[in-house]
């Protein structure tokens, strides 16, 4: 499967797939076809940013 480290990290901060696919502002569902690719690492960044800025925020 590609991009476990994104999977990895989000499941790890208790950050839902969902919640960066609102964060990007695309359809959950386009972000799941997206991760099915191995993403560019400036892209990966963008998205751990996200994951740490939305686990921030849950707790």
């Amino acid at each position: 499967m590609m991009n476990q480290d994104i999977r990895r990290t989000a499941a790890g901060a208790g950050v839902r797939l969902w919640q960066i696919a609102e964060a990007l502002g695309i359809a959950d569902y386009s972000f799941s076809r997206k991760l099915r690719r191995e993403l560019p690492a400036e892209e990966k960044e963008k998205i751990f940013g996200i994951i740490r800025e939305l686990s921030q925020g849950v707790s």
